[in-house]
């Protein structure tokens, strides 16, 4: 799969709107056929900043970033940004999480 996390810095006074203002491009991620998981957190440390843990099957990447929903989140969500997002972005050979060993429950 393609594991990808992204941290996104927000304007300051768009950070408790950025659910909101990322609703819909969430909604159309996740219901993309290749899509594994597209899921939102908010920084304990940094109120304006925004984690996004994704994972899509191998062959849905492409998809994903030439979407009409992607291409409309290139055109309206820089303004609400105070920097480009940092990225991580990595092919592992796995389809879902692994359970961690070292805490069993």
């Amino acid at each position: 799969m393609i594991f990808i996390t992204v941290k996104f810095r927000v304007r300051p006074e768009h950070a408790d709107a950025w659910p909101s203002i990322t609703a819909a491009f969430t909604a159309a991620t996740r219901a993309e056929p290749g899509n594994l998981w597209f899921d939102w957190s908010r920084s304990l440390d940094d109120p304006d900043e925004y984690v996004l843990v994704e994972a899509f099957r191998d062959d849905a990447g492409e998809a994903h970033v030439t979407s009409e929903h992607f291409k409309e989140a290139q055109r309206t969500l820089p303004q609400y940004l105070v920097e480009t997002p940092r990225i991580v972005n990595v092919t592992v050979p796995q389809d879902d999480w692994s359970q961690l060993g070292e805490m069993a429950v």
